[in-house]
């Protein structure tokens, strides 16, 4: 079973998507907390990361950065979900390494498909470093 690390701070955002990709066949870790995500990503290497991404303390940002260079982790797909839409938000999360941005609100259908190629292709900032 693939396996999902949902960081997101809004509760109820979090138990749905939640809820949706469990029904979906994933399993899910999940957490409102960026520390606890990067403990979770560390302990059981998840195949896809979806992240919020302003934060107080460690940010979504932190988050990627860590995750890319860590070499258990760096593999995995990251996809931002924000309600950040300026179009710079989006190339400076693209230009730091995060494979997708997704802005909120969202359907869970686009999400579910962003999960799904993701899963199935991995991370597109892999394919540029070989």
């Amino acid at each position: 079973m693939k396996s999902i690390l949902l960081i997101e701070n809004n509760a109820d955002i979090l138990e749905n998507l939640k809820e949706y990709l469990e029904l979906e066949g994933y399993q899910i870790l999940s957490t409102n907390n960026e520390k606890r995500g990067l403990e979770l990503a560390m302990e059981f290497i998840p195949d896809l990361i979806i992240c919020d991404m302003p934060k107080p303390g460690i940010d979504g940002h932190e988050v990627l950065k860590l995750i890319i260079n860590t070499s258990q982790t760096a593999e995995i797909p990251f996809i931002f979900c924000t309600t950040a839409c300026e179009s710079k938000n989006k190339a400076d999360a693209l230009k730091l390494g995060a494979d997708d941005y997704i802005v909120k609100p969202f359907e869970l259908e686009t999400i579910l498909n962003m999960t799904r190629n993701y899963i199935h292709a991995g991370s597109k900032r892999q394919k540029f470093l070989c």
